[in-house]
């Protein structure tokens, strides 16, 4: 089986610069790691190999740096990766990313499955890997808390719904939104980390897709964009009182009167 992992690097902290004319985040020299929940879509595919067999192959959009999650894959078991990475492709929304994305797919190659974290701890959405599918024609499962039985043709899997626990076949090709803790992630290997140090990364960019118009890609592809990001009113006023009861009793009523809460 031919697996290809969506992963994506995000920022290391809260703390991170936000674009004030595009409201969107500046992550070319910023202290970054693997989104989270894209180490169980990874753990999840090596899980799939070891019994179906096939290869893994990463996809991550964004800039050079972002390189550095896919060697990360490499160190854990993944056999081939691609970055999608042009100007062009900057400041996209949900839409223009899952576009990008599944534009992306077709040129890397043919495959069975597709893996993608539940969400990412940036955007926090939990919509692209969805709109993926919808891009490519295949079926899609999101919160998919175990996988139950694999097959060359199809897979039984358990999808985490609000009210029950959902258990569905679904034919490949196919791609699933895998929730945490579906398995545990694997550590890097150094000694994988050094045997893939020199393999080769494929690079995307705008003329290696299907459809080359900036029109459909980054801020211009983007029908949602942010207005405005500001930081939150820290309101850090405090009092101490040290009456006894009844007399602080007395006092916190007048103070909600004055707060007009009561």
């Amino acid at each position: 089986m031919n697996i290809l992992v969506c992963i994506k690097q995000v920022p290391a902290s809260s703390k991170v610069e936000v674009d004030p004319v595009t409201g969107v985040i500046r992550r070319d020299g910023a202290s970054c790691k693997m989104n989270p929940y894209d180490l169980y879509a990874l753990e999840t595919a090596f899980r799939i190999r070891e019994k179906t067999g096939g290869t893994i192959h990463v996809i991550s959009m964004g800039p050079g740096q972002a390189q550095q999650v896919i060697r990360e894959a490499f160190a854990m078991g993944a056999d081939s990766g691609t970055l999608i990475s042009d100007r062009s492709f900057g400041g996209a929304d949900v839409l223009a990313t899952s576009y990008t994305l599944a534009q992306g797919i077709k040129a890397a190659g043919d495959f069975d499955l597709i893996l993608c974290g539940k969400q990412t701890t940036d955007g926090d959405t939990a919509q692209v890997g969805s709109e993926i599918a919808e891009w490519l024609g295949i079926p899609s499962v999101a919160n998919v808390k175990e996988i139950r039985d694999v097959t060359d043709r199809d897979l039984v899997i358990s999808m985490d719904l609000p009210d029950e626990i959902e258990i569905a076949r679904i034919k490949t090709p196919c791609l699933l939104a895998v929730d945490k803790d579906i398995f545990m992630p694997r550590l890097p290997s150094y000694v994988r980390k050094k045997a893939s140090k020199h393999r080769e990364i494929q690079v995307l960019t705008l003329q290696d897709m299907e459809d080359r118009d900036a029109s459909h890609y980054g801020l211009n592809g983007s029908p949602t964009q942010v207005v405005r990001i500001f930081p939150p009113d820290v309101n850090d006023k405090k009092e101490t009182w040290t009456e006894p009861g009844n007399i602080m009793a007395a006092h916190l009523a007048d103070k909600l009167t004055e707060l007009k809460f009561i």
